[in-house]
């Protein structure tokens, strides 16, 4: 668990979200004095609507950071005729 002063926060916010995001635990401190925790959200913390898609399989929530590799990888082009006919299959438009 780490802890860190406010004024280091709100100068690294990013930086530390990204360390909550992989797992992590981060002690806010006001003067040496610890006032707050940052904790990642559970499965608990998720709202009606978002349990309503996890327990329908339609979200799945992060277990972790994508790796590098996945950064690197060509960006998937589309025509804007493939995309207009995938949204209306979607829609059902079939």
């Amino acid at each position: 668990m780490r802890t860190v002063n406010i004024a280091e926060l709100k100068n690294r916010l990013s930086a530390y979200l990204d360390q909550v995001r992989e797992g992590e635990e981060i002690i806010i401190r006001d003067r040496r004095r610890p006032i707050a925790k940052i904790v990642p959200l559970s499965a608990q913390d998720w709202g009606a609507e978002e349990q309503a898609l996890i327990t329908a399989g339609l979200l799945r929530p992060a277990e972790g950071r994508l790796p590098e590799s996945f950064w690197k990888l060509p960006i998937p082009r589309a025509s804007a005729k493939r995309v207009t006919a995938a949204i209306k299959w979607a829609r059902g438009a079939r």
